[in-house]
């Protein structure tokens, strides 16, 4: 693509970047059959292509975003399908990223969108926030029918039992059994901390029978990856530097062989954490901690499942986008599964977003419901006993419609090598084998 950025804007390292993403787009259109909003809405605005045109043009002109560009920036999943269909490598993520930064800073939004993002902003990332914030809306569910339609949504995500907050998310040293293997890390979260405390205490018991010695390392906390993808980019690096500061100081003490990371949309995030400090002072210290980060699954493989046994239970995998496309990761989950005696099934769109994706479903819920509708509707048509997954979001989307159990992966390997049988689990499930 053909483009026509001044030298004076190019000297802003952003526009830099963006220039060059711009320039690998070839206009193709390969994208467009992957993206799960245009197959949704047919408009050539809401696929990557589109976006990529007003983005383009928003940048190049300086312009004061309006109301068309926000709106269509603004129904980007940010699934990455694209990329991972785009022949040209277009990395799409970065300039959408720089979109919604430059979106951020120059428009104005009506005032309640601005509370809503602001409120989101200030509670998500919180695990203590959230769990009140979630307990609050509990209280308010029977007032739901009479609410705002995104108000209503809000209130309507909240689930109706939250979990006791689990000990082992505290900073501390979980030792491996039997001979260490690895010294790891584990990102603990935070959303997740509040919404299923089953799936940190699982991956712990998985690592440590594993050989690994688990540190929650104290200062950790959000990933930075619900505001860096609203473009609140000050609040996104403030949480990202805290973490880099966090396991640094482990890596300084007793070195880490990995940090482990358990909820997809944080690993896309953290491991790209080289690209969102460049040019700043803690650069360097946020590419040793991208190249140590680790989605669970790639350190289970490395490490072998230890006798595995379970019943054999059908198992739907869902591939998250942030593994799939944002991480390129897409057989180790499954090849665990299989390897642990599970069967295995993919659901037909398995490469299409479930309308999750981080607080999409809060933001764009008529989107995000059409999206959910779908993969239930795929996901159902296997007939799993249990559908498994490896990001929280993806789990509540899913299981909010579905009445099938939904685990994330790791609880279904801990289970599979000695670990309790999953809670969610139904025993009616076990006795119909």
């Amino acid at each position: 693509m053909q483009t026509n950025f001044t030298d004076a804007q190019l000297d802003d390292p952003k526009i830099a970047r963006s220039n060059a993403v711009l320039r690998n787009c070839v206009h193709c259109g390969f994208c467009t059959a992957t993206c799960p909003t245009y197959q949704v809405l047919g408009d050539e605005l809401d696929s990557p292509r589109g976006r990529i045109y007003l983005i383009k043009d928003m940048l190049e002109n300086q312009r004061i975003p309006d109301k068309k560009v926000v709106k269509h920036v603004d129904r980007c999943l940010s699934c990455l399908a694209c990329m991972t269909t785009c022949p040209s490598g277009v990395n799409y993520m970065h300039l959408v990223d720089h979109a919604r930064e430059y979106i951020e800073d120059n428009y104005k939004r009506p005032l309640f969108d601005r509370i809503m993002r602001a409120t989101l902003a200030q509670i998500l990332p919180y695990d203590r926030r959230f769990r009140f914030a979630m307990k609050s809306a509990q209280l308010v569910k029977p007032l739901a029918p009479i609410m705002p339609s995104k108000i209503r949504n809000m209130v309507d995500f909240a689930p109706k039992k939250l979990p006791v907050p689990s000990l082992n998310d505290k900073p501390q040293v979980f030792l491996a059994e039997g001979t260490r293997i690895k010294r790891v890390a584990l990102m603990t979260g935070c959303a997740q901390k509040a919404l299923d405390t089953d799936i940190n205490d699982a991956t712990i018991r998985l690592l440590r029978r594993h050989g690994c010695e688990v540190v929650v390392a104290q200062g950790a906390g959000c990933c930075g990856a619900l505001t860096h993808h609203m473009g609140k980019a000050k609040q996104s690096h403030a949480s990202a530097a805290k973490n880099i500061k966090a396991w640094m100081a482990e890596i300084n003490n007793d070195g880490l062989d990995a940090i482990v990371i358990n909820t997809s949309g944080c690993g896309t995030t953290v491991k790209d954490y080289g690209h969102m400090f460049e040019g700043d002072v803690l650069e360097e210290d946020a590419k040793t901690i991208g190249a140590l980060a680790k989605d669970i699954s790639e350190v289970m493989i490395e490490l072998g499942l230890k006798n595995p046994s379970v019943p054999d239970l059908r198992v739907a995998y869902h591939a998250a986008c942030s593994l799939q496309h944002g991480q390129q990761i897409k057989t180790y989950p499954k090849t665990l599964l299989k390897d642990a005696g599970f069967t295995v099934m993919e659901p037909k769109d398995s490469h299409l977003c479930c309308g999750s994706a981080g607080t999409y479903n809060l933001m764009q819920p008529k989107i995000s419901k059409q999206l959910k509708d779908r993969k239930v509707k795929t996901l159902g048509a296997l007939t799993p006993d249990v559908i498994s997954a490896g990001n929280i979001g993806c789990m509540m989307q899913i299981g909010s419609a579905i009445g099938v159990p939904v685990l994330h992966t790791a609880e279904l390997l801990d289970w599979a090598t000695g670990g309790p049988k999953p809670a969610k689990m139904s025993l009616d499930v076990i006795a119909a084998k």
